[in-house]
């Protein structure tokens, strides 16, 4: 549990969660731009939040949260052979 909330925890706070980008300093929206879960968030605020704007379209968004998909289950698969029997 504790490892899970070590890597999780940082996502969150680097990402757009709570804060907006244009808040953020420069080189915490660096790491911004390449986590995961700012995509998502954008994602869910523009489908969820009435007037919501995302600051990319949907398709890109979608289309980056499948290849973060696509290259950790390929890492997972790599990692850990003895649990995909």
């Amino acid at each position: 549990m504790g490892v899970g909330q070590l890597l999780t925890m940082p996502l969150f706070f680097a990402s757009n969660a709570l804060y907006p980008l244009e808040l953020m300093p420069g080189w915490l929206r660096v790491i911004a731009a390449v986590n995961p879960l700012t995509w998502l968030v954008d994602t869910l605020r523009g489908a969820m939040v009435v007037g919501g704007a995302s600051v990319h379209p949907w398709s890109t968004s979608f289309a980056v949260l499948l290849l973060v998909f696509a290259v950790l289950l390929a890492l997972a698969s790599k990692l850990y052979p003895g649990l995909a029997r």
